[in-house]
């Protein structure tokens, strides 16, 4: 498919933004000044102020000498690009590659887009239309080429959709700045009396080369078509991703149901295709105010079960406000694995953790109740206890060594062990008592002491004694005793978990 870029033009960018802000200026001469050399100078103005003889680089002390009543205000240099930044974000809805193009314009790559508003004609209509109607004056063309449909944009007269393969045509009657050189090379042009692209497109490339440089001759193949130019959108496109467009603004949560339905249908038929699931989906939409609403979901092992990902969606669809309407749909897998099915057996009971059903319930409780209510933890090779396991984000990771089950372990582990009082008789003797947060524990059974270090190449802290309790209410408790019993009383006394 050939491709088609369309080139979008603020001529007043700035100014146009002031006037939303403030509507008072509309009709009013005003401009945008920063300092240079000790004098303001004019970098950007109004249409109202140019059409009375203002013109930008004029030292603001001769403008208000033509106008008195020019209004001024400072020009901030990060203004432009974020305010591309926002717009080309919102043009998302027309285009997924949308790219800034400094200092005020912005490049759509809408190859394959163009057929959903019924044509080139009537998609840069509705473009202009909406961006009109935010305040924006804009001028829009669309082309082969990046090239091309910039200089369209800014110096085209007659047309501004050039057809495909007509880019060099529509290129001659243009003067040498329409192909975004430098102002240094347009000076020797016209001193050469080289006026328009047709005066030297003909002309021998080494002829050229020789005396404007090798830049100029990039920017006129870019132009005509002979050179590929990249650009960098806004958003990086997602590998996988679904867009759907409405006709008209959805506003019920049944149609963003439908839409939602549809767009998994998509991307499940693909990545089903491709032996792929995903871990990661996004779903987003973009409503006609500009502001864009968005859910997401994960999943514990790569799915391309549409039914079961619009379950997990389907409890935060109401969390999606769509105000006056959203008119496009977009469904993102940033994260996608591959789908390697499991072998199922003709006798014997299925389940464990390579069953899929397994799989989904534990989605379906993630989804409902936080991606952190469910934790698996796999055994370390580590001796201390709180190092000796770790937390796994996948079901699908295997065991690398086996849990140490030859000595009972509590159900519940502190994160660290906390300080404790302890009567015991010395040395290796288990203790009588032990006070923990302010109450006193009477030990009536106690076993031990089970030794556990740290690793050598570690060396961190003491060893550990450690010993199973039981206080008179019956509660069990892991409590250890860190370094040997010595004059210096060096040693200190710890619970570590608790028993069931």
């Amino acid at each position: 498919m050939q491709k088609r870029f369309a080139s979008i033009w603020f001529p007043y960018l700035k100014t146009d933004w002031l006037i939303r802000r403030q509507p008072t200026l509309k009709e009013v001469p005003f401009v945008l000044v920063t300092p240079d050399h000790g004098r303001m100078i004019i970098s950007t103005a109004n249409s109202v102020a140019l059409k009375q003889e203002v013109t930008i680089g004029m030292v603001l002390a001769d403008a208000k000498a033509i106008i008195p009543s020019l209004l001024y205000f400072d020009d901030k240099a990060e203004l432009a690009p974020k305010l591309l930044k926002g717009i080309a974000e919102w043009c998302i809805r027309y285009s997924p590659v949308a790219a800034i193009d400094l200092p005020n314009g912005l490049i759509l790559d809408i190859t394959g887009c163009t057929h959903l508003w019924g044509g080139e004609p009537s998609y840069i209509t509705d473009i202009s239309k909406r961006l009109s109607g935010f305040g924006y004056h804009t001028r829009i063309a669309i082309a082969d080429t990046v090239g091309a449909a910039w200089a369209i944009a800014r110096f085209g007269r007659d047309k501004n959709i050039i057809e495909s393969g007509q880019q060099t045509t529509a290129l001659l009657t243009l003067p040498p700045t329409a192909l975004r050189i430098e102002a240094e090379t347009v000076e020797r042009l016209e001193k050469l009396g080289l006026r328009q692209v047709s005066s030297f497109i003909s002309m021998p490339r080494s002829a050229l080369r020789r005396r404007f440089g090798q830049h100029f001759l990039k920017r006129l193949d870019q132009a005509t078509g002979y050179e590929e130019e990249t650009i960098q959108p806004v958003k990086p496109i997602e590998p996988y991703q679904e867009r759907l467009p409405c006709l008209e603004p959805i506003i019920t949560a049944t149609g963003i149901e439908i839409a939602l339905k549809r767009l998994l249908d998509m991307m499940c038929h693909r990545l089903q295709r491709e032996e792929k699931g995903l871990r990661m989906a996004v779903f987003k939409g973009y409503r006609v105010d500009g502001k864009i609403e968005e859910i997401s979901i994960g999943t514990h092992r790569p799915s391309a079960n549409s039914m079961h990902l619009f379950k997990l969606f389907e409890n935060k669809i109401a969390t999606i406000e769509p105000a006056l309407g959203i008119e496009l749909f977009v469904l993102e897998a940033p994260k996608v694995e591959s789908l390697s099915p499991t072998q199922e057996k003709l006798w014997g009971n299925t389940g464990g953790l390579d069953d899929m059903g397994f799989s989904e319930l534990l989605d379906r409780i993630s989804g409902k109740f936080g991606e952190n209510c469910i934790h698996r933890y796999l055994p370390a090779e580590h001796y201390w206890p709180e190092r000796s396991f770790k937390t796994t984000s996948s079901i699908t990771e295997e065991i690398q060594t086996s849990w140490k089950t030859e000595r009972p372990r509590p159900l519940q582990l502190l994160a660290k062990p906390e300080r404790i009082e302890v009567t015991a008789p010395v040395p290796d003797y288990p203790p009588m008592h032990f006070r923990y947060k302010r109450k006193l524990h009477k030990i009536i059974k106690a076993d031990g002491p089970e030794r556990i270090e740290s690793e050598w190449w570690l060396q961190e802290g003491q060893h550990r004694d450690y010993y199973y309790v039981e206080d008179e209410e019956g509660h069990r408790y892991w409590l250890f005793r860190a370094g040997h019993y010595d004059d210096g009383k060096t040693w200190q006394w710890f619970i570590h978990g608790f028993f069931a």
